[in-house]
C-alpha cells in the first residue's frame, strides 16, 4: 500500500555534484543503423569493386559467405539449386546501381530485371477438382528436395511422431509446362523461374526485364503478368472474456478437445517450435493428425527433425522473390519456418495454441494462456520476414502451398502496403488465389489493418476474405505514482511497485564529478558507467522517455539493467515533451517502475522534483532533494466495463472499390475481436519487440492479434459443423456478433490518434462491421446466409470492364448473370447509391431444428424500409427469402445505418446490418 509521505518528516538526502549546464534539446536522428548487407547484394557489391574476372570463385565466395552467414550445412547434391540461384543473379546484376526497389517493393528502372507473377489462361488444379498425391510445389533453388539431409531437407510429421523423409522430387505436369513456355518465348535470353503455381492459379513467379514480361504477356497462352509487390504484418484472459470456458468450449467437450481434427495454416513470419505452446504431449488423450493434411515440416538447422508433431503438422518457409532483390539477410531472418520475428509464434498460439501454459515475463505471473482452440493443428507457411516484410509472390506461394496441403482455415495477419491498381480492388494476385481457396472450401481470415481511424482505409477488399478489426477486451494493466506533494499521476508498466516512498533523483542529477556523459541523452539511463551511484542507490531514478525509445535506439530494458546495477529503488519514466500523441503498450520491467505517457503529466513531476532541490549559491551543486513518492505497481490487472471497444488504430470502411476510392457495396470490416493488449507466445529468437526480448511471452497489439481470434474460433465452427462451407462460418460469426459493451452500452470507436478515449463515438459498421464477435452464439446461429464460388464470380463480372480479367484470373468466362455487390447473399447489406428506391433479397438456410421467426427492422436515417414476410416458420434444411423494399426520403451523401432482426422462439437471434451511403429522393419536378 503506498501512502503519502509526511515531508515534514522525510530525510532527504543530501548530497554535492557539478551540475551540467546543457539544456535538453532534440537534434535531427541519424537512421538506426542498417542490418548487415545481404550475403549476396553485400557480395556482389565486393565483386564488382575487385573486379572479379573468374565467375567460379565469385561464386564459390558467394556460397560460402551464404553457408557463414546462415549457419547452413548444404550437402553437395543440394547445391546445383543455389549455385544456379547465384549465378543467375550474378547475370541480372542484382547490385545497388543496377535497380532500385521503390516503396511498394515495385522496381523504378524501366531496364532493370524485377518479379512478375505471370498467370496462364488454363484452369489451375482446384477448378478441376485434382489433387496431386504428392503435395509440394516446385521450389527454384532445388534446397528444398535434398535427399539426405541437406540445409532443407523435408519431414512427414503425419505418422504421430515417427517422421518420414521426402525422398523424392515431385515433378509438376504443370511446372513443367511453365518451364516449356518461358524457354520458347525467352529463347536465348536469361530468366529465372522462382516458383510454379499450380493448385490455386495456374502460373508461375518469374524474374525477368520489363521487356521480357512485354514479351510473356503477348503469347495467347498467357492471361495476365503483374509485378510483385511488398506485403506487411498488420492470450491469458481473452477466452474468459469471450465466454469460452462455459460456452463454445463446452459445446465441443471441453478444451481438450476443441478445435480437434481442424487445421489452420498460418501465413505469418514463421513459428518457434520449441514453444510449450506448440507441444503435442500435454494432454494423454490420443492426438491424430488429420489424414486429408499432408504438408510437410523442413529441416535445418535452426529447424531440426523432430520440430513438427502431431500439434504443429507443417512448416516452411517461402523468400524467392525476396532473395532475388538482395534484401534476405539469412542470419537476420532464418531461411526456414523458425520465426526470427515473433509475430508468427504470437499468432499462431492465439488461435490454437495449448491450453493452460502460465505466462511468466520479468519474473511475474500474468495468469495461464490458451489458444482459441487449443486442439486444432498447426501449419506454418513462412512468408513475412523482420528485416523487409514480404512479397505478394511469396506470399502466393505459401497460399498455394497451404491449399494443396489441406488445411481448413488460412490466417492472414498481413496486408499489402498499398491499394492495389486496376479496375477494381478484388483483382490482385492475393485476394484472386484466396478466391480459388474459397473454392476448396477453405475458410480465409485478414487482419484489416492498422491504419484507421481513418475512413476507406481497409486493406482487406474481398468478400469472400473474412476481414477482422481490433477492439479492446476488459482486462486493463494501470499503474500509478503518488508524489510527496500529495499528487497522484498515472501511467503503464508492468512492474511492481515500491513498499514505501522513496527519494527522487533525476539521471542529470546523478552523474559523476569526473565522468563527461558520451552523448546529450543521459538522462535516458542507458549506460550506469556515467553514473553516481552514491547518488541513486536506494532512490527512484528518474529518466527520460525520448524519440530514441520510439526509434528503437533506446530500451527500457537497458534502462532497468541501469537503475539495476545502480541499486535504485525503482525507475520512472517521463515523456519528452517533443514526442506528441504516441501510444505507450505496457512494458515489462522486473523492479518498480513506471512510464507517464502524458507530457503534461511529467512536466507536473519535474516541477515538483526541480522545486524540491537546494544548491549551493556559488558552485550550483545540489545539496540537498526533498522530492519522494512511492510507485502503485502495475502487475496487478483490472477490469473495466467499457469493453469492448473499436481501437483507433483498426482500419474503418467503407470498403474501397478502386483506386478512385468508389465505395464497393460489400461491408468491410466484417467483424472485429480482440486485439489491443493480448498475451501470446513469444519466439525464442523474436526481435520485433526489444523489451520482451528472451521471454516466452509478450503483449502485442494490432489487427494482426484480432485476425488469429477468428481464425481459432473458424476451426470450432469447422469442428462442429464440417459440411459448413467457408461463407456458412462467416454468416455464423457475422450475424451473432455482439452490440454492446459489458455494460450494456452501445460499442464506442476511437475516432484520433493522439487522447483518443476522448475522442470517440458509438461505432458503426464501417468500424465494427457486423459487430463484436461472440463465440458462444456462433456455434448455434440457427439460419445461415451461404453463398458460393459462382455467385462471387458473377458479382466480379458485374463489375465494368472486368469479363477479360475474370476469365484471366479464372480460366472461365462470364456467364450471362451478373450481380451487384448488394445482391450477394451477405449477412449485410450496404449500398453505395440509394437512388429513390431498391429492393434487395436474402435467403437464410435453417441448421437449427424447425423453428418460428419474427422479423424487426430499424431503418438508417432518410431511408423508409419494410421487410417481408414479417414472420416466418422455417423446417430444418428448408429456405426462406427476405424481401427488403428501401425508399429514399433525402438528398445525403452522409452515411446511415440500420438493421435487421430475426428472433426465433427457440432462442436464436440474428442480425442484418444494413449500411446507405448517398441517398437521393426522388425529385417531382424534375420529372415534369
Amino acid at each position: 500500500m503506498c501512502t503519502p509521505p509526511n515531508t515534514a518528516a522525510s530525510n532527504p538526502f543530501s548530497f554535492t555534484h557539478s551540475l551540467s549546464s546543457k539544456s535538453l534539446h532534440l537534434s535531427l536522428l541519424s537512421s538506426p543503423p542498417l542490418p548487415p548487407f545481404h550475403f549476396l547484394n553485400g557480395l556482389l557489391l565486393l565483386g564488382s569493386s575487385q573486379n572479379f574476372s573468374n565467375p567460379p570463385k565469385m561464386v564459390s565466395l558467394l556460397l560460402k559467405s551464404w553457408f557463414q552467414i546462415g549457419e547452413i550445412k548444404i550437402r553437395q547434391s543440394a547445391m546445383v539449386g543455389v549455385v544456379k540461384l547465384v549465378v543467375m543473379l550474378l547475370v541480372f546484376g542484382v547490385v545497388c546501381e543496377c535497380q532500385e526497389s521503390t516503396d511498394d517493393g515495385s522496381y523504378s528502372s524501366s531496364s532493370s530485371a524485377g518479379v512478375y507473377m505471370v498467370t496462364l489462361k488454363q484452369a489451375p488444379s482446384v477448378f478441376h477438382n485434382y489433387r496431386p498425391n504428392v503435395k509440394k510445389i516446385v521450389h527454384p533453388f532445388g534446397v528444398l528436395d535434398s535427399t539426405s539431409g541437406g540445409a532443407n531437407t523435408l519431414e512427414n510429421p503425419s505418422f504421430g511422431n515417427v517422421t518420414k523423409r521426402g525422398h523424392h522430387r515431385f515433378g509438376s505436369r504443370i511446372a513443367r509446362v511453365h518451364d516449356s513456355l518461358l524457354r520458347r518465348v525467352l529463347k536465348g535470353e536469361k530468366y529465372l523461374k522462382l516458383y510454379s503455381y499450380h493448385y490455386l492459379i495456374n502460373g508461375f513467379a518469374v524474374l525477368v526485364t520489363p521487356q521480357q514480361a512485354q514479351k510473356l504477356l503477348g503469347r495467347k497462352e498467357v492471361a495476365n503478368v503483374v509485378p510483385d509487390f511488398s506485403v506487411r504484418t498488420a492470450t491469458t484472459h481473452t477466452p474468459q472474456f469471450l465466454g469460452l470456458p462455459k460456452g463454445a468450449w463446452l459445446q465441443e467437450g471441453g478444451y481438450e478437445a476443441a478445435g480437434e481434427g481442424v487445421v489452420i495454416g498460418f501465413v505469418d513470419t514463421g513459428i518457434d517450435p520449441t514453444h510449450i505452446s506448440f507441444a503435442d504431449r500435454l494432454s494423454e488423450n490420443s492426438y491424430p493428425v488429420p489424414k486429408r493434411f499432408t504438408g510437410v515440416c523442413e529441416v535445418t538447422r535452426d529447424f531440426p527433425s523432430g520440430s513438427c508433431n502431431r500439434k504443429l503438422v507443417g512448416a516452411r518457409h517461402f523468400a524467392a522473390s525476396a532473395i532475388t532483390r538482395g534484401i534476405f539477410n539469412a542470419s537476420q531472418d532464418y531461411a526456414s519456418p523458425f520465426d526470427g520475428d515473433g509475430h508468427g509464434t504470437h499468432t499462431a498460439s492465439i488461435a490454437a495454441g495449448n491450453h493452460g501454459i502460465p505466462v511468466v515475463v520479468a519474473g511475474h505471473h500474468f495468469g495461464n494462456a490458451s489458444g482459441m482452440a487449443p486442439r486444432a493443428h498447426i501449419a506454418v507457411y513462412k512468408a513475412l520476414y523482420k528485416s523487409f516484410g514480404g512479397f505478394a509472390a511469396d506470399v502466393v506461394a505459401a497460399i498455394d502451398q497451404a491449399a494443396q496441403d489441406g488445411v481448413d482455415v488460412i490466417s492472414l495477419s498481413i496486408t499489402p502496403n498499398r491499394r492495389p491498381p486496376g479496375i477494381a480492388t478484388f483483382f490482385n494476385p492475393i485476394d484472386m488465389a484466396l478466391f480459388s481457396a474459397f473454392k476448396s472450401g477453405i475458410f480465409v481470415v485478414q487482419a484489416a489493418g492498422n491504419t484507421g481511424p481513418s475512413p476507406k482505409s481497409v486493406s482487406s477488399f474481398s468478400p469472400w476474405i473474412f476481414t477482422v478489426g481490433a477492439a479492446a477486451h476488459d482486462r486493463k494493466y494501470s499503474n500509478s505514482i503518488l508524489l510527496g506533494s500529495n499528487v497522484t499521476i498515472t501511467g503503464v508498466g508492468l512492474a511492481p511497485g515500491t513498499d514505501d516512498s522513496y527519494t527522487l533523483v533525476s539521471a542529470n542529477d546523478a552523474l559523476k564529478d569526473s565522468e563527461t556523459p558520451n552523448d546529450e541523452y543521459v538522462n535516458e539511463c542507458q549506460d550506469s558507467s556515467s553514473l553516481n551511484q552514491t547518488i541513486v542507490e536506494g532512490n527512484l531514478l528518474i529518466c527520460s522517455y525520448s524519440i530514441k525509445f520510439v526509434l528503437g535506439q533506446s530500451t527500457i530494458n537497458n534502462a532497468v539493467q541501469t537503475a539495476k546495477n545502480l541499486s535504485a529503488a525503482g525507475i520512472v519514466f517521463t515523456m519528452d515533451p517533443f514526442i506528441i500523441g504516441f501510444q505507450l503498450n505496457p512494458v515489462p520491467m522486473s523492479l518498480p517502475g513506471i512510464i507517464i505517457p502524458s507530457a503534461n503529466d511529467s512536466k507536473i513531476l519535474l516541477e515538483y522534483y526541480n522545486s524540491s532541490l537546494e544548491r549551493d549559491p556559488v558552485s550550483k551543486r545540489i545539496i540537498k532533494s526533498g522530492a519522494c513518492a512511492c510507485i502503485a505497481g502495475g502487475v496487478e490487472a483490472n477490469f473495466s466495463y467499457s469493453a469492448p471497444k473499436i481501437m483507433y488504430y483498426s482500419a474503418r470502411g467503407p470498403d474501397p472499390e478502386d483506386n478512385s476510392f468508389q465505395d464497393a457495396e460489400i461491408l468491410k470490416p466484417n467483424l472485429v475481436a480482440p486485439g489491443n493488449f493480448i498475451w501470446a507466445a513469444w519466439s525464442s529468437g523474436g526481435t520485433e519487440s526489444v523489451e520482451f526480448l528472451g521471454e516466452d511471452f509478450a503483449m502485442m497489439s494490432g489487427t494482426s492479434m484480432a485476425a488469429p481470434h477468428i481464425a481459432g474460433l473458424a476451426a470450432l465452427i469447422k469442428q462442429k459443423f464440417p459440411y459448413f462451407s467457408p461463407s456458412a462460418i462467416g454468416s455464423a460469426l457475422s450475424t451473432t456478433a455482439s452490440q454492446h459493451d459489458k455494460g450494456g452500452g452501445p460499442i464506442m470507436a476511437q475516432r484520433a490518434y493522439a487522447n483518443p478515449d476522448l475522442n470517440q463515438s458509438p461505432a458503426t459498421p464501417f468500424d465494427m462491421g457486423s459487430g463484436f464477435v461472440n463465440a458462444t452464439a456462433a456455434l448455434d446461429p440457427g439460419l445461415i446466409l451461404d453463398i458460393g464460388y459462382e455467385d462471387y464470380k458473377s458479382f466480379l463480372c458485374g463489375i465494368n470492364g472486368s469479363e477479360p480479367v475474370v476469365l484471366n484470373y479464372t480460366g472461365t468466362n462470364c456467364g450471362p448473370t451478373k450481380v451487384n455487390g448488394a445482391d450477394l447473399n451477405l449477412p449485410s447489406i450496404t449500398i453505395a447509391n440509394l437512388n429513390w428506391t431498391r429492393t434487395v433479397q436474402r435467403t437464410v438456410t435453417n441448421i437449427g431444428g424447425n423453428e418460428s421467426y419474427s422479423v424487426g427492422w430499424s431503418a438508417p436515417y432518410g431511408v423508409s424500409m419494410k421487410v417481408t414476410p414479417s414472420h416466418f416458420f422455417i423446417a430444418n434444411g428448408e429456405k426462406q427469402v427476405l424481401n427488403v423494399l428501401l425508399n429514399s426520403t433525402m438528398n445525403s451523401s452522409v452515411a446511415s445505418f440500420g438493421r435487421i432482426g430475426l428472433f426465433g422462439d427457440k432462442s436464436h437471434a440474428l442480425n442484418i446490418h444494413l449500411s446507405v451511403i448517398v441517398k437521393t429522393a426522388y425529385n417531382m419536378s424534375s420529372s415534369s
